[in-house]
């Protein structure tokens, strides 16, 4: 005998890497675009930008940066990695994370997600700010602010990627998108079962 159809039916994705998409296209009218600026605010003392501003000391301290998560740190820069760490910037007593990701649609960002958002949480809630940057700002460390406001914000994948994508151009890869996605998934039936006191 079948099993009814509401039985073998899985309820239907919370979110899909084609709908952040259409949300990251939709305010250029469908189709992606770089950004126009070095750096932007995304979110109140989360600063989200390129690697040059992420060089630059001078620019951090007028920027009030206390801490840096550095999502492409390397030394090889052929594989799109920023070579910093925490001596770069200990004489500005900047608190520094360095994630070494790289830029492709199988890589695992997905294991590091909790560890920066920590780190934002960290350096945003006590006053500081923060600035997250990989080379052009734009995939992997828009995913991991994104990761971000999803874990430390309660904000669902959709709402996290409109509120980036309405200060700043980013382009995470869809490997990310899909990561963004599973975790979504993953907060949704925590939350789900902390609402029915389920531990």
């Amino acid at each position: 005998m079948k099993s009814p159809r509401w039985i073998s039916d899985p309820l239907p994705p919370s979110c899909t890497p084609d709908q952040l998409t259409r949300i990251l296209v939709a305010p250029s009218g469908g189709y992606y675009e770089m950004p126009s600026t070095s750096y932007d605010e995304v979110y109140p003392n989360i600063i989200l930008g390129d690697e040059q501003t992420a060089m630059s000391i001078p620019t951090l301290r007028r920027l009030g940066v206390t801490h840096v998560l550095n999502a492409a740190q390397g030394k090889n820069r052929n594989l799109y990695f920023v070579n910093t760490s925490s001596s770069y910037y200990y004489d500005s007593n900047i608190k520094f994370l360095g994630i070494e990701a790289m830029d492709t649609t199988t890589f695992p960002l997905h294991l590091y997600f909790q560890r920066a958002a920590d780190f934002i949480e960290e350096g945003s809630s006590s006053g500081g700010k923060v600035y997250v940057h990989c080379r052009a700002g734009i995939s992997r460390s828009a995913a991991l602010v994104i990761a971000f406001l999803m874990i430390k914000r309660n904000m669902p994948a959709q709402e996290a990627v409109r509120r980036v994508r309405a200060h700043r151009n980013i382009i995470p890869n869809d490997g990310f998108l899909r990561q963004i996605c599973d975790l979504n998934e993953k907060l949704s039936l925590e939350r789900n079962f902390r609402s029915r006191g389920i531990p």
